[in-house]
């Protein structure tokens, strides 16, 4: 404005001057006039493209902002690989299957909601997987299960999505989709989210970040034993029996230090017993860690119990304490253990996923190992309510089939361990190397193959296979809970399998039993007391057949011995009621057998004909033949002692084939064989 006036007066000074004289040039005005006029236009100019580009500005939307609001509502994962390369696109072959399987989805859900197909993706383009990718999620939450299942199934089927499909499918999977992908085989881990981050462990007096790093471990080790031991005490000792009572309270009085001191002994209670402090190489803190667990275990078979377990941040605790003890296997399995009981309560389901166990069970699930794979199974059976109807208790465990399958199951079979048995290492292959039996009983993990769970399961894919384990001991040294003896007893351990049995299922389909040792006795009394109640009707009339490995019918040889021996060995429970002649296995005998030739159950019984080495001095003929005899059916002696009566050296092995030809036999009608 300034320079506008400036030129303006100017030229009013030009203007109202007299008559030039000689000596001005009218030429020097002009350019006067030129210069300020050139001035003020290119003043102008400035003025006005700064103006301009000033608007410009303030009228700009700031689309960096708006893109980071966007980014806050991201779930965040593992950074993925961003080659341009890799988002080329599929192989023609790879872009034809997932056209295949949006496809079928389409027309499964067009048949089941009676509508006419329409083919949407008529021809591929560059993006057409993603559409593929997002249209099987949106199935995946259907409120129809047929397309729900359907869309799971095709999700876990195709390979070719890219790593960046897998991390985007983890975020948008919801909860019943998550759990039917677990339980898809060979299954993507990317499909999944890995388990929140926990917290460091701190301390209010001293910073663990100062501490050497044998130190931190030290603390650490320290603090989940000691937030285990609140976990424990907050949870109430109501409807708990004695024996749980008393190992909650043991797990709470003793320290480490006291634990360390101690050496031998057994802590059984539940599916395995707990040896502790037995050898120089155990961490103290791992066996005090053992302890709180198995008492937890016992807690979790208490519904009510699960919720304040739940709670009290009980699942985020065992998250922290399984990643902290890989080298564990025997944690990691009572900790899994512990997810598949809560996983009963339908309530609790949202939560163990919120913790990130589902990740964490679908990892487990390619474990080679049958014990860490089972329990893993076991959890997510529990957990996948939307195809299993069945719930799996604590010493219940499916071996076939252990994912999602589209083969009907026809039929049931059921085998039940016998005296020192466990649900797996009874039924493994026969080992090569006689020294492996004796490792193997004495606790060691590496069994050779679960032969129910790959050769039956392979010969008969329509069958469920079941597998239960309780505890057994042969002498009562290791016993330490004061009212163990009552629980032993064959009747009690019959009414307990029972009740887990039919919340599993058993007896809703033709039914087969296989048992070894003692378990035929538990077998004999569970048909027994269930053909005295209506309500069990089912199992008896749905029991095709029962198979007898080495039954003491008429009581064994290792209870005369341990009698005998009572001082050395103060016999258990389960061992001084296998007496020859015992009243209780008589009525026992007389009351099965009046009504099974009533039913005319098909029986196949095999008979040991060599000793068995009972630890390194005791050589023993445990069930000889004649007690084997059951008096209806088959029996079959063998060449073989009583531990290896029901482990067949391999798939050809008369043991086997005669096993399976009986099954076949006796479930043909539902087989179509």
């Amino acid at each position: 404005m300034s320079l506008s006036a400036y030129c303006v007066l100017c030229c009013r000074r030009i203007g109202t001057s007299g008559p030039p004289t000689k000596n001005d040039l009218p030429w020097k005005d002009l350019r006067k006039i030129a210069k300020l006029t050139g001035s003020l236009t290119l003043g102008g100019f400035v003025f006005i493209t700064y103006e301009v580009l000033a608007l410009k500005k303030l009228l700009k939307i700031d689309t960096q902002a708006v893109q980071q609001e966007k980014l806050k509502s991201y779930i965040y994962v593992h950074r993925a690989s961003l080659d341009p390369s890799e988002y080329q696109g599929i192989t023609y072959q790879a872009r034809k299957e997932l056209h295949k399987a949006v496809r079928k989805v389409l027309q499964a859900e067009a048949k089941i909601l009676r509508r006419p197909f329409n083919e949407h993706f008529s021809t591929f383009d560059a993006e057409e997987h993603e559409c593929a990718l997002w249209l099987l999620l949106k199935r995946s939450q259907s409120e129809d299960k047929m397309v729900r299942l359907q869309a799971v199934q095709d999700l876990a089927r195709n390979s070719h999505w890219h790593d960046y499909q897998y991390r985007t499918a983890a975020q948008a999977c919801d909860q019943r989709t998550a759990i039917g992908l677990a339980r898809s085989q060979d299954i993507d881990l990317r499909f999944f989210l890995p388990p929140p981050p926990l917290p460091k462990v701190k301390d209010n007096f001293y910073p663990v970040s100062l501490l050497t790093e044998k130190s931190q471990k030290y603390f650490e080790d320290y603090a989940i034993e000691d937030e285990l031991r609140l976990l424990l005490v907050s949870l109430p000792q109501t409807d708990l029996d004695q024996c749980v009572q008393y190992f909650t309270s043991l797990a709470l009085r003793e320290s480490s230090q006291t634990l360390a001191a101690q050496r031998g002994g057994l802590w059984c209670f539940g599916g395995n017993g707990l040896p502790y402090c037995e050898t120089l190489s155990k961490i103290p803190s791992e066996t005090v860690e053992l302890f709180c667990l198995q008492a937890l275990v016992q807690h979790s078979k208490v519904s009510t119990h699960c919720d304040k377990i739940e709670a009290k941040g009980g699942l985020q605790l065992l998250q922290r304490i399984y990643q902290l003890r890989k080298d564990s296997a025997k944690i990691q399995r009572n900790i899994i253990r512990i997810i598949g009981n809560m996983a009963l309560d339908e309530h609790l389901h949202s939560s163990i996923v919120r913790a990130g166990w589902v990740s964490v069970l679908a990892e487990v699930m390619k474990s080679p190992h049958v014990i860490q794979f089972s329990h893993a199974a076991r959890a997510l059976a529990n957990l996948d309510r939307d195809t299993v109807q069945e719930k799996y208790s604590d010493g219940v465990y499916v071996l076939h089939p252990q994912y999602r399958s589209s083969q009907p199951i026809k039929a049931d079979i059921l085998f039940v361990h016998g005296l020192m048995g466990a649900a797996f290492k009874t039924w493994r292959q026969q080992d090569i190397d006689p020294s492996l039996d004796e490792k193997a009983s004495e606790g060691e993990e590496d069994y050779s193959e679960c032969w129910p769970k790959t050769w039956l399961a392979s010969d008969c894919p329509a069958l469920r296979i079941v597998s239960v384990e309780y505890d057994t001991h042969v002498s009562d040294w290791k016993a330490k809970c004061p009212v163990e003896a009552h629980r032993k007893s064959i009747a009690y351990r019959s009414n307990e399998l029972i009740k887990k049995l039919r919340a599993a299922g058993i007896g809703e389909r033709p039914l087969v039993w296989v048992s070894h040792s003692m378990g035929g006795l538990l077998v004999k009394k569970m048909l027994v007391d269930a053909s005295k109640n209506p309500e069990m009707d089912k199992i008896v009339n749905n029991t095709r057949g029962i198979i007898f490995y080495s039954v003491p019918h008429h009581g064994s040889r290792l209870a005369e011995y341990s009698i005998n021996a009572r001082y050395l060995l103060f016999p258990s429970a389960e061992v001084k009621e296998l007496s020859k002649d015992s009243p209780a296995l008589k009525e026992l005998n007389d009351d099965f057998l009046s009504f099974a030739k009533d039913k005319k159950f098909p029986v196949l019984s095999f008979a040991e004909t060599l000793p068995t080495h009972i630890g390194s001095m005791i050589k023993l003929h445990v069930v000889p033949v004649e007690s084997a005899n059951l008096g209806i059916g088959d029996l079959i002696p063998v060449a073989v002692n009583h531990l290896n009566i029901c482990k067949p050296k391999k798939k050809d092995a008369f043991l086997y084939q005669r096993t399976l030809k009986f099954i076949q036999d006796a479930l043909a009608r539902e087989l179509g064989s």
